[in-house]
Parts: structure tokens; C-alpha cells; sequence
């Protein structure tokens, strides 16, 4: 999941992104676009880059090894 930081950068940057034109905006709403992106990618369940090259790595020794046993099963057929 994100860290506290990225999760307060991307509701930083969605929080400048909203015109001057608009009027005062409410303090909070920092806080309040952060408590609902947290959320919303909480639901979506993700994970962070250090996880997925963590099981991309696992994936691939697991690979090798099923290779080498499909050839150790392929010589022993012969």
C-alpha cells in the first residue's frame, strides 16, 4: 500500500488542482481528499512496488525450478 507521504503528496496535488476561482477552501479538505483516496485504494486491493518485484522474483526461481523438473521428467520418459 502507499505510505503516508505519497498518500499526502497525491491529495496535495489533487487539492491545488481545484481553481482559485472556487473561493476559500475549507482547510480540511486536504485531510478529507487523503481519507477518501485511502480508502478508495484500499478497496482496490493493491500493492506496493517492493511486493509485486518481491513475487515477480519468487515467479521466476519457481519458474527455473519447473523447468529443470520437466527436463529431469522428459529424460527419465526416454
Amino acid at each position: 500500500m502507499l505510505n503516508p507521504s505519497q498518500l499526502e503528496e497525491m491529495a496535495k496535488k489533487i487539492a491545488e488542482m481545484i481553481p482559485q476561482g472556487v473561493g476559500n477552501i475549507p482547510s480540511g479538505i486536504k485531510d478529507q481528499v487523503k481519507v477518501v483516496l485511502s480508502r478508495s485504494l484500499e478497496k482496490m486491493d493493491l500493492v506496493s512496488r517492493e511486493e509485486f518485484d518481491v513475487q515477480a522474483g519468487v515467479l521466476a526461481k519457481t519458474r527455473q525450478k519447473l523447468e529443470a523438473l520437466e527436463k529431469v521428467v522428459s529424460e527419465l520418459e526416454k
